[in-house]
């Protein structure tokens, strides 16, 4: 179950990302999107991100994060952050890495 402070600064989180129009962030039934692919999510109390799975890897090694066994974007895995303070630089992070196009396209 979230607590009123997850659900509160997930919200907050959401205002921030969504300032910038040319970001292209929504919010959806399932969490935070970026061009239609979600990259963030709120569970429990926690923040699960997508990231690349090196950097998720090097979360998890040093216990910023735990690992959240689902399918993420190629080339990347979900982290769980439970560190408010974390929050938004993890999930500018995930925006980022969700929201580029793959190398050679687009381009």
């Amino acid at each position: 179950m979230t607590s009123a402070a997850a659900t509160a600064a997930f919200s907050l989180l959401s205002d921030e990302l969504r300032a910038d129009p040319d970001d292209d962030v929504t919010v959806t039934a399932e969490g935070l999107a970026v061009k239609g692919s979600l990259f963030a999510f709120l569970l429990d109390d926690d923040l699960v991100v997508a990231l690349p799975a090196a950097r998720a890897a090097d979360l998890v090694t040093r216990d910023v994060a735990t690992a959240h066994p689902s399918d993420a974007p190629a080339g990347g895995s979900w982290v769980r952050i439970d560190a408010l303070d974390l929050w938004s630089e993890l999930a500018s992070e995930a925006h980022t890495f969700v929201g580029e196009p793959a190398v050679g396209r687009q381009s």
